[in-house]
């Protein structure tokens, strides 16, 4: 087993926080939204992390996302859930993004999608907060993470998912354990399902942003980067925004790390990055407000970024604004383009939601929002394996061998 996880876990949890309000909430209790109806946020004793961990230690741990363990909220080493969280790899993509461009590749974590990091805490704190049961809605990969940590520690899980959910993620989701039931209506539609469930007390509701420790498992790719790139952030980040928990997890991050002195007050510009079909973080950016209105008849084959609407829009758009970043949408047309050069050129093959940072990092160079000289990182979420490919048609026919035996006699 990974020393990370066999070792003592002193952790630093001192309360909740309302992210809009700053209301106090008490640890170690099983919470779901504010009473503002608002995500709450961990808040850990900083001071005592510094005092405590050094950069130079977390550099002799395995590269893990558990080697942050100070920084995260479990506090019992046996109710750790884990199916091998590796620190994700940047990839150059010179030829299909150019010479300063690396793709963060999250489809190399378990199940196959950055979903993994969020669902891993979540399910890791459902455990030790005693929780029995749990729903949640999905577009496919955030169902099929949970299925996976929930069933290894005994949880027993129903996930809810549009209808046109890509077949190889209902299956993923059935087939490790989970009940799963498909929706005709889209993921809020799901996610009203799994509310009212939740209400009449029939089950825990896992939902993006409804409970407070996916954030805290999806943070670890804000870590990362900072320590890959030896302490230095990039100039601009573009993500992949639906629910925006990484988004989100990233900034919080970014003011962790700083309040421990191991990076400065420099940041990343962040790019909420969505599909034209679907993009209500862009419209409330572009109308300057902060909180986006339900988008109606969503649709994008970037299935992971339909979200027609966000209980954390506040705290993407926030991070997008503080940041000088934008919210930016782009044609699915533009997005399958990107995942055609990726592949061909650069021989990584992105999911169509990481096609879309591509595609949106093209058009901020040809506008001018970036610059060609900038350190840019993309983020892939998922791997490219679970989506639909375009028919390869070429036939080769040759000569069919005699199968009949001769007798010389």
């Amino acid at each position: 087993m990974n020393d990370n996880l066999c070792a003592d876990r002193p952790t630093f949890v001192t309360h909740l926080e309302c992210s809009m309000t700053g209301e106090r909430y008490e640890a170690d209790r099983l919470h779901g939204l504010s009473q503002a109806g608002r995500p709450l946020l961990v808040r850990y004793d900083l001071d005592a992390v510094k005092a405590a961990l050094a950069k130079d230690a977390l550099a002799a741990r395995e590269t893990d996302l558990w080697r942050w363990r100070e920084l995260l909220p479990v506090r019992r080493t046996e109710n750790i859930v884990s199916l091998g969280e590796i620190e994700t790899p940047l990839i150059p993509v010179p030829r299909s993004g150019g010479a300063n461009v690396l793709v963060k590749d999250e489809g190399r974590l378990p199940t196959g999608s950055f979903k993994a990091r969020g669902l891993v805490m979540a399910v890791a704190m459902a455990k030790e907060l005693g929780v029995t049961r749990i729903a949640m809605p999905t577009n496919g990969n955030a169902g099929a993470a949970l299925a996976a940590y929930a069933s290894r520690c005994g949880i027993e899980t129903i996930v809810f998912c549009p209808e046109d959910t890509p077949e190889v993620n209902v299956r993923e989701i059935a087939v490790q354990g989970a009940r799963v039931w498909r929706v005709n209506g889209l993921i809020d539609d799901c996610g009203a399902i799994v509310g009212k469930g939740a209400a009449e007390g029939r089950w825990f509701d896992l939902s993006t942003l409804k409970e407070p420790y996916r954030i805290e498992g999806k943070k670890t790719m804000g870590l990362e980067l900072a320590a890959q790139g030896g302490w230095r952030l990039p100039d601009a980040i573009f993500y992949p925004t639906g629910g925006g928990t990484g988004l989100i997890g990233m900034w919080k991050a970014f003011d962790e790390l700083e309040k421990l002195g191991w990076i400065g007050p420099e940041r990343p510009r962040m790019y909420a990055v969505q599909a034209s079909g679907c993009a209500p973080i862009v419209k409330a950016f572009d109308d300057g407000v902060e909180h986006a209105e339900r988008w109606e008849n969503a649709h994008t084959v970037a299935a992971g970024i339909r979200v027609p609407r966000a209980v954390g829009d506040f705290l993407i758009l926030r991070a997008v604004r503080e940041s000088g970043g934008k919210a930016l949408a782009v044609d699915d047309a533009d997005t399958l383009r990107a995942v055609a050069d990726c592949a061909r050129d650069d021989g990584l093959l992105l999911c169509p939601e990481g096609g879309a940072t591509l595609a949106a990092y093209r058009n901020a160079l040809a506008t001018g929002e970036v610059d060609a000289g900038e350190r840019v990182v993309l983020f892939n979420c998922a791997t490219g394996l679970k989506y639909p490919m375009p028919e390869a048609p070429n036939w080769l026919t040759v000569p069919r061998r005699s199968t009949s035996t001769r007798c010389d006699g």
